[in-house]
């Protein structure tokens, strides 16, 4: 049976458009650290490689070398963990962000299946970012979060909610540092209707 992130993750992919505490688990991923303005070359040929290499491990089925424990799956969508480089200039200024790019990987993507495929990229598809890129487990504990709908520029306003939400029930936001999950390709969807999950770590 193949796994389906919006079907067997929904809490954590699919989350309602009103803030919510959630315990967000343990989990892997492959991951690409930069910082600038995320409308460059640098972060598209950066996302290019994260989705490069998790395409190359889902596609391991038809080749030579199938992972242990391979099972079907539908590629998890691209995340962004956000922060600034300087917290004195604001993040009004985009060359300002620091930003951890990653997309989730199956459990049987162990650090040895990371590097064989990793290596089978990078000669069949070169990408200079792919020697970036990491596999790194991260768990989040208790977080915030909420579906946000529309421009990435208003996100402020849900942020807004969330934190109003998160103190009214007697927590406070851990850090600046937040986290977007891309469920819409901005190239292909209309600004109002794209769908970015909002969290934050809460304490």
């Amino acid at each position: 049976m193949k796994m389906d992130y919006k079907k067997d993750f929904k809490s954590l992919y699919l989350p309602k458009s009103t803030p919510e505490l959630i315990q967000v688990p343990l989990m892997r991923f492959a991951v690409i650290e930069g910082s600038g303005d995320p409308n460059g070359p640098e972060f598209a040929e950066a996302t290019e490689a994260l989705y490069s290499l998790s395409y190359a491990i889902k596609m391991s089925y038809k080749g030579d070398d199938v992972p242990v424990g391979y099972h079907e799956y539908t590629v998890f969508p691209l995340e962004g963990e956000w922060d600034l480089v300087d917290y004195t200039k604001g993040n009004k200024d985009k060359s300002n962000f620091k930003y951890q790019l990653m997309i989730r990987q199956p459990d049987f993507v162990t650090e040895e299946v990371f590097q064989l495929f990793l290596e089978k990229v990078k000669k069949k598809k070169p990408n200079a970012h792919l020697d970036r890129i990491q596999l790194i487990s991260i768990e989040e504990g208790l977080c915030c979060q909420m579906l946000h709908l529309g421009s990435y520029d208003d996100e402020p306003e849900s942020f807004a909610k969330m934190v109003a939400f998160v103190e009214s029930n007697q927590k406070k936001r851990a850090s600046l540092c937040h986290r977007e999950i891309y469920l819409s390709d901005p190239r292909k969807t209309e600004t109002s209707k794209l769908k970015t999950v909002l969290r934050f770590k809460v304490v």
